[in-house]
């Protein structure tokens, strides 16, 4: 059911599913103690975990392990002003168990990047929240 303002809360379950159709995101994090936000691909894990994959060397790398942070892929219709939103909290850690990165190297988002010292950070699903723009509200 939808509420007057055209918003619907999304489950945990409806935003798993609506995270796995979308390739890119946006990480949330906090550099030199201001909110910063940076375009990422990314996949999700077995465990709904968000996996990002990069340079070992970045500044993203150093900033969120071990961090919470947020994360955020949403999909919009402008014209049918309609869309979704989904937002995953949690700790993002970068992996070191050699299983895990060879069956993320298999099975993780693909690296954007040219780089030979890339590793995957993972963002726990601790919270997942979203919500769903129907289109009825505020059309011209």
């Amino acid at each position: 059911m939808f509420r007057k303002d055209g918003f619907r809360a999304l489950d945990r379950q409806e935003c798993l599913r609506l995270l796995a159709k979308v390739p890119v995101g946006r990480v949330v994090y906090t550099r030199q103690a201001l909110p910063a936000v940076l375009p990422v691909n990314f996949s999700l894990d077995t465990d709904s975990s968000v996996v990002l994959r990069t340079s070992a060397e970045s500044d993203l790398v150093r900033a969120i392990d071990g961090a919470v942070v947020a994360f955020e892929a949403d999909d919009f219709d402008a014209e049918a002003r309609s869309g979704w939103s989904v937002v995953v909290t949690g700790r993002a850690t970068v992996l070191q168990d050699p299983a895990d990165r060879q069956r993320l190297t298999r099975t993780g988002p693909p690296s954007w990047l040219v780089t030979h010292d890339w590793v995957f950070v993972r963002i726990e699903a601790e919270m997942v929240t979203g919500r769903e723009l129907t289109g009825t509200f505020g059309a011209k």
